[in-house]
């Protein structure tokens, strides 16, 4: 198959490309490698993609509506996979122009290009965000989602209600993925793990908000991965037995499917942290602040639809995936391990 993967500089989107082109599919990556973090770990990325005969990195905005058109009417994708957006929670607050251009008329964008260039199957990212100020847990795609507490949940919300009008009106397979808390090697530098390994490692203090009170459904990026390309093979079909009068958020007459991708198993953030500290045999000194506006004290999935369609379930413990964060860590940026020789750099 040839396949866009959007976002693919970016973290989940790199580690989704490179499983792919692994696999022997060709996969054209976009990325507009913005500057909203390091763009040398976008440029690290993105060089490891091109080691493969069968990829082609083109650098396009997804708001640039021409261009859009342009690669869709090249290419003919078989399948789309839509991972790329302005990321981050609390950004979204400081610069949400960024999150209507990236999230809101970039994905129209890439619904556009697949009703016009019949591609297959849409398969986007959507995020744990959308749940707001839900409290029943788990999370269930099962229930609605009507109260986000940032503008970033509330433009997931909207790609996923965007999604269902190009299936229902166009017959455009679409599945959205709603990704709980995802980490791992090569990860976002604006996330958790990322930004407590470096300040321990420098000795300086870790922010830990809601007093340490969090607890996250944490799901390895292999995990992740893997959901997304047996969703992608598994073409989203209507529900026959969806009933108007006892809507299922979940599903729809229309070729339309939402699952959530995580682990099942909240965590304590200071049990996640403790992790951290055994993995890198250094104690961490926290500073516990309240809960930041927008956030949510708690979240966790539930996989059920993910297991019963598809038949998969993530399971990679946090113990295994922060010590591959770790080890990546300290290799990527030669860092010498406390009370160790310092590993050489790798991808």
């Amino acid at each position: 198959m040839t396949l866009l993967v959007t976002g693919a500089a970016g973290f989940v989107g790199f580690h989704t490309a490179k499983a792919l082109l692994d696999r022997g599919d060709t996969v054209v990556g976009l990325d507009n490698f913005n500057d909203y973090y390091d763009v040398s770990l976008k440029d690290a990325r993105a060089a490891i993609l091109d080691e493969y005969a069968h990829f082609d990195m083109v650098r396009i905005d997804l708001k640039d509506r021409e261009a859009m058109e342009a690669l869709f009417a090249k290419h003919k994708f078989d399948k789309v996979v839509h991972l790329a957006a302005q990321a981050g929670v609390r950004y979204s607050i400081e610069n949400p122009h960024a999150y209507i251009d990236s999230n809101i008329v970039g994905t129209l964008n890439v619904l556009e290009g697949c009703r016009h260039n019949d591609v297959k199957h849409l398969v986007y990212a959507s995020s744990s965000s959308v749940y707001g100020a839900n409290t029943a847990m788990p999370f269930s795609v099962h229930q609605n989602v009507d109260h986000p507490l940032a503008l970033y949940g509330a433009t997931k919300k909207a790609n996923e209600l965007m999604a269902h009008t190009y299936s229902n009106l166009y017959g455009l397979p679409t599945t959205g993925l709603r990704f709980f808390t995802v980490y791992g090697p090569f990860g976002r530098p604006d996330m958790a793990l990322f930004l407590f390994t470096r300040n321990i490692l420098a000795g300086k203090p870790i922010d830990v908000f809601n007093y340490g009170n969090h607890r996250r459904d944490f799901t390895y990026i292999d995990d992740i991965v893997e959901g997304v390309i047996r969703t992608m093979d598994n073409t989203a079909t209507p529900n026959e037995q969806w009933d108007a009068a006892k809507p299922d958020p979940g599903t729809s007459k229309a070729p339309y499917r939402l699952y959530n991708i995580g682990n099942q198993q909240p965590i304590e953030l200071m049990r996640y942290i403790e992790v951290i500290e055994e993995c890198l045999g250094k104690t961490a000194e926290k500073n516990l602040l309240p809960l930041q506006p927008g956030d949510v004290p708690d979240t966790c999935a539930d996989t059920a639809a993910l297991v019963a369609d598809i038949g998969y379930q993530p399971d990679t413990p946090i113990e295994t995936g922060i010590k591959n964060f770790i080890d990546w860590y300290l290799a990527y940026y030669k860092i010498e391990r406390p009370g160790g020789a310092e590993i050489q750099k790798s991808a």
